[in-house]
């Protein structure tokens, strides 16, 4: 893994009084991401917690963006504005621009319990994606996410001011493999949409003669990050992607759905692992307490909710669907804040090696 250093280092943040300094680390998953709005909106309004640097991936490097960028121009109700902001831009360029956008008789399925991997639109969109590269499907290289970014977030300001949050995003460098870790100071568009390239949709974003695609395939999100530059040992990854699923997939649907899951989770449970790892070390006595600090691992998921949730959802851009997710990110949010909030800056909130070995 190779971290680049950002051209203008950032200072610390300082957190604010009576307020605990967290880390968080956001995944991606398209459209899921509204459910990590849901959460951010919640943790922000509380204002319990001073969100110190944000570790993000995909749709998850576009919430982390839009909300330093609030940050920056009005603090919490700021950030709050901007991300229902961007939320509800993304609805609008979806119900214009989505391949797979919702029909009436798709939301007639869905309310008797079927799932919208059943939609003809985004088998016949996935299939031309699997023979067709998005050089040939989309040469002008058209992506309405763009356009979306650049209406809400103003790059130039933010990647020069000091009071937006700390943020390291992640793009995965086609040539080399490795993951690419970008901070504050190169922050651009073209960074965000590179952390969001899914190569079978989009064509590889060019950044300092290097291609990137999306950061998800090497870190969903990246967590090392956090833990060299952060400014707090307190982490929350707010999960998008379910961990576990209760029930065996046996359909093509269930079982690419299963596929997706299990490849962009994996980069995450690795380096848990490694967590875990000096963790056990740490309190052990193996290793010098004086050089090496525990990690204090919080998480937001909700499992249940979203193994409901196909790939398909993914590329939903309903608005009614999204509010859902995010008000399902409030209430998981909310149930975590009264449970756990004693716990920041004391000890973990889940067992490392019962959720990730």
């Amino acid at each position: 893994m190779t971290i680049q250093e950002p051209r203008n280092p950032r200072p610390a943040a300082r957190t604010k009084p009576n307020r605990k300094a967290v880390n968080v680390a956001l995944q991606g998953g398209g459209a899921h991401g509204a459910f990590a709005w849901g959460v951010l909106d919640r943790i922000l309004e509380d204002g319990r917690l001073d969100i110190a640097a944000l570790s993000a991936t995909s749709a998850g490097a576009m919430n982390a963006v839009v909300m330093a960028y609030g940050v920056s121009i009005g603090g919490i109700a700021g950030a709050r504005e901007k991300l229902s902001e961007f939320w509800t831009e993304i609805s609008r360029a979806g119900e214009l621009y989505s391949p797979v956008r919702t029909l009436p008789w798709e939301k007639w399925l869905r309310a008797y319990g079927f799932q919208s991997e059943f939609s003809p639109i985004f088998h016949a969109f996935q299939a031309m994606t699997h023979l067709f590269s998005p050089y040939q499907l989309n040469p002008f290289n058209f992506n309405p996410l763009k356009d979306v970014l650049l209406k809400v977030v103003d790059f130039e300001r933010l990647s020069h001011c000091n009071r937006a949050t700390r943020i390291f995003l992640c793009a995965t460098n086609v040539r080399t493999g490795k993951i690419r870790v970008f901070h504050n100071a190169e922050l651009s568009v073209d960074v965000v949409m590179a952390s969001a390239c899914l190569p079978y949709v989009f064509q590889a974003v060019e950044i300092d003669g290097e291609a990137y695609w999306d950061g998800g395939f090497m870190g969903n999100p990246a967590i090392f990050p956090l833990i060299y530059n952060g400014a707090s040992r307190d982490v929350i990854i707010i999960h998008i992607n379910p961990i576990e699923r209760s029930k065996l997939p046996k359909s093509a649907p269930e079982i690419f759905d299963r596929m997706n899951e299990i490849s962009f989770n994996s980069s995450l449970m690795r380096e848990m692992r490694a967590v875990e790892f000096v963790t056990r070390l740490i309190d052990e006595g193996a290793l010098d307490a004086s050089k090496y600090h525990r990690m204090l691992v919080h998480s937001i998921r909700d499992d249940a909710e979203m193994s409901q949730l196909g790939v398909a959802t993914k590329l939903n851009p309903d608005w009614d669907f999204l509010c859902r997710l995010r008000d399902t990110g409030r209430r998981r949010a909310e149930e975590w804040l009264d449970k756990n909030f004693e716990r920041v800056g004391q000890d973990s909130s889940i067992d490392l090696e019962e959720v990730f070995l």
